[in-house]
């Protein structure tokens, strides 16, 4: 497949790097020769320089014969321009763009072919802001990503000594919740991951990863931890898109203070907040966060454009007694550097921004596409198609499909006459045409595999 992307900055290398490493052919844009050079000689990737929107930048880059255009430059006019562009002259199948202005979303009828032709829109301030949401919804996990709609979850918590399963085996979990179905997909234990299999045993510090039916998600968390009790009062340090969204989605259910160093966005913000208490000033300052009670906060969420401001932040809000921290940080060297010790949860946009992009350049019917652990690992959801002649899944139980090593399928989701129904997967299991099936890899390396394990072969059509 060929892709040729716009922009190499975070986003764009990221995603270079993991499709170069998936044997697509790769074309990168920047006016930032340097940059491109640097990512060259690390990746097996076709570089151009030049203004991303200009159709002889995008004619040099192979534009007419590309599959998918990707535009995710810092500028959303350059994005809009190159995918209109990337239409009108080229009639390149998928474009997908990056788009970040609130005043431009709130009208989603320019994003079509009668007017902007983007196929895809992409929203990093929107994914995170559901991403937190989700996070606050279940007080514990790590993390908490959403497949067929929300109706199954893959959830991620830290074990913690006195938990139920804490010391047993994990066929233990059936046992102690006969009407609970839910399915350990894999378990990190100092960075390293383990294919859980029903003797092997959950130990304190454990980093589990769990798929369940939403309903169920709170009663499995309580067997690896202490519930935590829900959160109220949430502060929020910075007034920009993203702190704007969550506070939105945030402040008709819990008690919401905003911290905004620009007195004219203080204005806007209070004019755009109905129960949110907006408060002019630094989130760095040790005198306003006392004043504001810090120690009575259950969540503060740094969420600014500086990844120092929001490690200072985080950790001073810490050490005042903020009970949870959780902070954006946009350089990948930082996440694993602070996350774990005061910093409860790093929070990285590109990974999540990855994630939605490479559900739509990768091969096979992919409806999410979730990075996890930094990018090595990953969970996916796919449709199932075909029959048990034209397919390698259809109509096979789990326990027979040739799934690659470091993969487990987790949950199907099956539509019946009687509407959604969650299967958690055990081997007895047998996939159906249609179903959406959920698949962990500890190796993100693998997914090439399971992309030809679900592909339907040529008598099916």
């Amino acid at each position: 497949m060929k892709i040729v992307i716009l922009g190499a900055g975070q986003v764009g290398g990221s995603l270079a790097e993991n499709l170069a490493s998936e044997r697509n052919d790769i074309v990168l844009v920047d006016s930032d020769e340097k940059t491109l050079r640097e990512l060259r000689d690390r990746l097996d990737i076709g570089i151009v320089v030049g203004h991303a929107s200009h159709p002889t930048v995008l004619l040099d880059a192979g534009i007419e014969d590309a599959d998918i255009l990707v535009a995710v430059t810092n500028n959303d006019e350059t994005n809009m321009v190159a995918c209109q562009i990337a239409h009108s002259l080229f009639r390149v199948p998928t474009k997908i763009a990056r788009v970040r202005t609130g005043a431009y979303l709130q009208y989603p009828q320019l994003f079509d072919t009668q007017a902007i032709p983007i196929d895809v829109l992409i929203s990093p301030e929107q994914l995170v802001s559901e991403y937190v949401a989700r996070l606050i919804e279940h007080p514990g996990a790590l993390q908490v990503l959403d497949f067929a709609d929300g109706r199954v979850q893959l959830v991620a918590v830290r074990a913690v000594q006195g938990g139920p399963l804490v010391g047993n085996q994990l066929s233990f979990l059936r046992e102690h919740m006969p009407r609970v179905d839910t399915r350990v997909a894999a378990i990190y234990r100092r960075n390293s991951p383990i294919i859980p299999q029903g003797d092997t045993v959950i130990e304190a510090g454990d980093e589990v990863f769990f798929i369940a039916a939403r309903t169920d998600i709170r009663a499995v968390m309580s067997e690896l931890r202490r519930l935590e009790h829900g959160y109220k009062r949430i502060t929020i340090a910075g007034g920009g898109n993203i702190g704007l969204r969550l506070a939105h989605k945030l402040e008709n259910r819990y008690s919401v203070k905003i911290i905004e160093q620009s007195h004219e966005r203080c204005v806007f913000l209070s004019e755009q907040l109905t129960h949110s208490i907006v408060l002019h000033g630094s989130a760095s300052d040790q005198d306003l966060l006392l004043e504001e009670s810090i120690e009575d906060t259950d969540v503060f969420l740094a969420v600014t454009n500086d990844d120092e401001a929001n490690i200072m932040s985080s950790l001073l809000a810490k050490r005042l007694g903020a009970r949870k921290v959780m902070t954006l940080i946009n350089n990948r060297a930082y996440v694993d550097l602070v996350q774990g010790g005061d910093i409860d949860i790093a929070i990285s946009p590109q990974q999540n921004t990855i994630g939605t992009l490479l559900t739509y350049v990768r091969r096979g019917d992919m409806v999410n596409v979730h990075s996890l652990r930094r990018g090595a690992a990953e969970a996916i959801e796919v449709i199932a198609h075909g029959d048990s002649r034209t397919s390698k899944v259809v109509g096979k139980r789990i326990e027979d499909i040739d799934l690659p090593e470091g993969a487990a399928i987790g949950a199907i989701v099956r539509e019946t006459d009687n509407g959604s129904e969650v299967l958690i997967a055990h081997d007895d299991v047998v996939v159906q045409t249609n179903d959406h099936v959920i698949v962990f890899l500890v190796d993100r390396r693998q997914t090439r595999h399971v992309e030809q394990l679900f592909q339907v072969g040529f008598s099916f059509f």
